[in-house]
């Protein structure tokens, strides 16, 4: 009897261990249970996190073009010489650079529809439209103090706006070079993208410097006090940081991790 039971105990024990829980099916569910839940959350949470990109994209869309026209409706370009140049400056840098550098956005793209070349096309045709307008703006301004006989870059925001303006033609030129690879052959393209988006990051947060030290104008703050001027002041700020964020997460990350 002893040696029946004995011999029969680890049959009894499987069912016991299941039913108890510390046996390996129990362990093997529990851990695919845990992997499904964290799967889930990762999931959530990347829908989430999608969904905010997502938003601050159209957010960036709105506040360029926005900004873009207060400025045009403060300055009413054509009542003086000067009025032209907060006007195109923000035109360029505000909403045509923000739609430049957005074009490649997966979240806030307008043109998700069209191929990556007719994107990098297109981001290139508003960068050099974004380019001209500041070119534009920049002489104007030039001329302007020419005849009022003012000096030339005697503020941080005459500094500022010219550094943006150079950077500005340099990223077109260096666009242009990534359209026609062939130019440099020698030079992988991959990094050649990287460098370009890097550049044109900090090329485009100098712009909005220069916007932001614009508002400290003598003409934008005695056109506009109180509450509205720092309302407009958040508009380039926000736009940056919605800008850096794109860029960032959905270029710079993935050419980084390349090998």
């Amino acid at each position: 009897m002893l040696e029946t039971e004995h011999a029969g105990a680890p049959r009894s024990l499987v069912p016991s261990r299941i039913a108890s829980g510390d046996g390996f099916a129990p362990r093997a569910l529990r851990t695919i249970s845990t992997s499904r839940d964290m799967a889930l959350t990762v999931e959530t949470e990347s829908r989430i996190y999608r969904g905010l990109r997502t938003a601050s994209g159209a957010a960036a869309h709105l506040v360029a073009l926005g900004f873009t026209i207060f400025v045009a409706v403060l300055a009413r370009p054509g009542s003086s010489l000067f009025s032209w140049h907060p006007v195109l400056m923000s035109l360029s840098f505000s909403f045509l650079m923000t739609e430049a550098l957005l074009v490649f956005s997966p979240e806030s793209s307008l043109l998700r529809s069209f191929s990556r070349k007719g994107r990098a096309r297109c981001h290139w045709a508003l960068q050099l439209l974004a380019l001209l307008c500041a070119l534009l703006g920049l002489g104007l301004i030039i001329y302007n103090k020419e005849q009022h006989g003012k000096a030339h870059l005697a503020t941080w925001h005459g500094w500022a706006g010219l550094l943006s303006v150079l950077w500005a033609g340099l990223q077109c030129t260096g666009g242009l070079v990534l359209l026609c690879p062939k130019l440099l052959p020698r030079w992988p393209l991959a990094k050649l993208k990287l460098y370009h988006a890097t550049s044109g990051l900090v090329g485009y947060l100098l712009g909005s410097t220069s916007l932001l030290l614009g508002m400290c104008s003598l003409w934008f703050t005695t056109t506009l006090v109180g509450a509205s001027w720092y309302l407009a002041a958040l508009c380039p700020i926000l736009t940056s940081l919605v800008v850096m964020n794109q860029v960032s997460n959905a270029y710079l990350y993935r050419k980084r991790i390349q090998p």
